[in-house]
């Protein structure tokens, strides 16, 4: 990395809403000024780290985790309102199940070595959200590296296998012990950690601030 660029580290979950509402405020940002420093880089962190490699029926996950519809629907309230305001149109109604995303992880992660990491998020946010697919299914992330270039032969064969299952554990368990609790969580340069899905003035502005150290 050159003394001109600054690591920026996204933790991330390809089914949590507030993450895709993140990155799309971050990508205005970048969008808004081009010459950003950022080199970005995906890490995983599972929302449901016990869900069953099968995932489960999306109601009974809610019913379960908001003691009910109507628990549910006060939720996502928020996140409807704030996903419209970035212009991103989520279909919880297309949403059937709920999947283990530790598969999704390893996607992006082999996609990270193909520096296809920013097109395997985009799609998996994509399949889940709009498309309401499972993104737990070998065929479907199969599916979706065919779409971003990568081969899919390759992809449903490591799938198969227990190619990286450890160490994308492993990475997840380290967040955690560093006190990540929630995402997405954005790392600035190794050491500053920004929570949440911040509107893209705030990054505007961090970008503002990096390009004057680094021109400094």
């Amino acid at each position: 990395m050159s003394e001109k660029t600054v690591a920026l580290d996204i933790l991330s979950d390809p089914i949590c809403p507030w993450c895709y509402i993140g990155k799309a405020h971050l990508e205005t940002a970048l969008a808004a000024t081009p010459d950003h420093p950022f080199v970005i880089q995906w890490h995983p962190f599972q929302l449901n780290p016990e869900m069953p490699a099968e995932g489960m029926d999306r109601r009974a996950y809610l019913e379960a985790k908001f003691g009910g519809k109507e628990g549910a629907i006060k939720a996502y309230a928020p996140v409807v309102e704030h996903a419209e305001k970035a212009g991103l149109n989520i279909n919880f109604e297309g949403i059937a199940r709920t999947p283990n995303t530790l598969d999704a992880h390893r996607l992006i992660h082999w996609a990270g070595i193909e520096r296809k990491q920013n097109e395997a998020v985009n799609a998996l946010f994509n399949a889940y959200f709009v498309e309401g697919r499972d993104i737990g299914d070998a065929e479907v992330l199969g599916d979706i590296a065919d779409m971003i270039g990568m081969d899919a032969s390759v992809i449903r064969k490591l799938l198969e296998s227990d190619a990286d299952r450890e160490d994308i554990s492993r990475r997840d368990s380290e967040a955690r012990s560093m006190g990540v609790t929630s995402v997405p969580t954005f790392i600035v340069a190794g050491k500053h950690a920004v929570p949440g899905a911040q509107p893209p003035d705030l990054w505007q502005k961090v970008i503002s601030e990096l390009k004057e150290q680094l021109d400094a």
